[in-house]
């Protein structure tokens, strides 16, 4: 099967695109892969961070299939050009990551002049079909890109759930978001937190891009209740796109500027396996989610999971066995969640159940299903 691929790749940083790169990886193993990246993904008045680029492109891991720039986010025309390009390949199948309506009018765009052209099939790879944090067009955006799509692979049953409200006929498929295997392994938590100078004692770990919507004051407002009994520290990594004042503000108020240690940068791929070596456990506190590749990395790196029974965060978080699943919204549970971990000695436990579990979200079933929808047969419905 010939395959365009179009999304964000390699220098472009953050998750999407390494899981663009691994999927794009694994799917040319069997199958010939051309993948179209963009030229620029947001333009700057809406890009919350500081940029969108890797800071050393050949220091990060390179992949497998090359990508070639072509696509910009905001312009129509070269939106018409990508159209062109994937529609020369002469592919069986057009694969998109879908995670925002933003990207909706291009998506929505290229697959229509491409289906006029060829009868290829087209098919998303769903993080999400309603955002977390939504915005009056949404709906319609949504609808434009996903509805000439010819089946969709989602990564939690919230989302499936989701994509059947827009498209009611869907042809799904359920595939739980597979482990990020591009970080290396595990190292020794002694030496880490000796590179990182965090010092020993407790630490949690709240990873990732900072948006309101991951919940990082609600462990915030739990650290003072946590630490009347254990003398747990936070560690923050990763890039703030909202309020870092407002949030270093809350820990000053609540007295916990030594508990509270904030690596506000985005970090690089060589060093994340340090931040997760470093930690006890990654506390994933979300108000609102579908899935979360932190997890996914987490599991990679054997590292227990708190979070928030929110979205699909628990269907992959299991309850005393990869970590604990807390109600959401719920500052005393939170607090008595992590209590409970450290007080009764549960890290080595749930590390252990990771590394039972964690073999269980390969990329193999993703490539299945994805082979499975690019079929044709446009009669049949539903999914697994």
């Amino acid at each position: 099967m010939k395959i365009v691929y179009i999304g964000t790749a390699h220098p472009m940083r953050g998750g999407i695109a390494h899981f663009n790169a691994i999927l794009a990886r694994e799917l040319a193993e069997r199958h010939e892969v051309r993948f179209l990246s963009f030229t620029r993904q947001y333009p700057g008045l809406f890009f919350p961070g500081k940029t969108q680029f890797v800071a050393d492109p050949g220091g990060a891991p390179q992949p497998a299939v090359a990508a070639r720039a072509v696509l910009d986010s905001i312009d129509p025309l070269s939106w018409l050009r990508t159209a062109r390009l994937a529609a020369a390949e002469r592919p069986d199948l057009l694969l998109f990551k879908y995670w925002m309506p933003f990207f909706a009018p291009a998506f929505g765009t290229i697959i229509r002049r491409v289906k006029r052209r060829l009868p290829a099939r087209a098919l998303f790879v769903c993080d999400n079909v309603i955002p977390h944090e939504r915005r009056p067009l949404d709906g319609a955006l949504t609808r434009y890109a996903l509805g000439p799509a010819d089946g969709f692979v989602v990564l939690s049953a919230a989302v499936r759930d989701d994509l059947l409200a827009v498209r009611p006929d869907a042809r799904w498929r359920l595939v739980p978001h597979p482990i990020y295997d591009i970080f290396g392994a595990r190292g020794d938590k002694a030496a880490a937190r000796r590179e990182l100078g965090l010092g020993e004692g407790p630490w949690l770990l709240f990873f990732g891009y900072v948006r309101r919507y991951k919940g990082l004051d609600l462990i915030i407002e739990a650290l003072p209740r946590i630490r009347e009994r254990v003398p747990v520290r936070l560690l923050v990594a990763g890039e703030f796109y909202e309020g870092e004042a407002r949030y270093r503000e809350r820990v000053r108020e609540l007295g916990l500027g030594d508990a509270v240690r904030f690596d506000a940068d985005y970090i690089p791929e060589s060093r994340v396996p340090l931040y997760f070596s470093a930690a006890d456990a990654a506390v994933l506190p979300y108000h609102s989610a579908t899935q979360s590749g932190i997890v996914q990395v987490a599991y990679h790196l054997d590292t227990p999971v708190l979070c928030t029974a929110v979205g699909g965060l628990h269907e992959v978080v299991r309850e005393g066995r990869t970590g604990f699943v807390v109600p959401p919204e719920d500052v005393p549970a939170l607090a008595q969640a992590v209590i409970r971990f450290y007080e009764e000695g549960w890290e080595e436990r749930l590390r252990a159940g990771v590394r039972e579990v964690k073999g269980e979200y390969s990329w193999a079933p993703l490539v299945r299903a994805i082979e499975e929808l690019a079929r044709d047969d446009p009669d049949e419905r539903g999914g697994r």
